[in-house]
């Protein structure tokens, strides 16, 4: 009786995590629909249901980060690049908009930072890093002698 209630136990409890995971995706691919829509206070509604279904879930941060961008609200987009790089730290997107926001505080040697690892991880945008290197290269102050 007492191993029938274990096994009760355990497929309860992968039955609710299946069940959580799913929930956290059907979240995300409406709410990356509505995105896609350009309707981001509903979308951001999705993203914040998908987190709460999954913690983890990287993308979801990633997408609010990209609403925060349009909306102009630069420290919760900050925020939610830090939680995406934190789940997923080889995030390239996330990186580079980590950097661009770091130009754009002239915060020069976070940028440096950002691009180093970005250069370890980069597949599909590594032309961007060198954009970025380039506007940095022009903004930072020279040292006359």
């Amino acid at each position: 009786m007492r191993k029938i209630f274990k096994i009760t136990i355990i497929f309860y409890f992968l039955i609710n995590t299946f069940n959580f995971s799913l929930g956290s995706e059907k979240f995300f691919n409406k709410g990356l629909e509505l995105f896609d829509k350009k309707k981001f206070e509903d979308a951001r509604f999705m993203f914040e249901r998908s987190i709460v279904f999954n913690p983890k879930h990287s993308n979801s941060y990633l997408y609010l980060a990209k609403i925060y961008n349009q909306e102009k609200n630069q420290k919760k987009e900050e925020k939610n690049l830090e939680a995406t790089l934190l789940i997923e730290p080889n995030n390239e997107e996330a990186m580079l908009m980590l950097m661009k926001i770091a130009l754009e505080k002239s915060n020069y040697s976070k940028v440096k930072s950002l691009s180093e690892d970005f250069v370890k991880v980069c597949k599909n945008l590594c032309d961007e890093n060198k954009s970025i290197l380039d506007s940095l290269a022009n903004l930072e102050p020279k040292n006359e002698s």
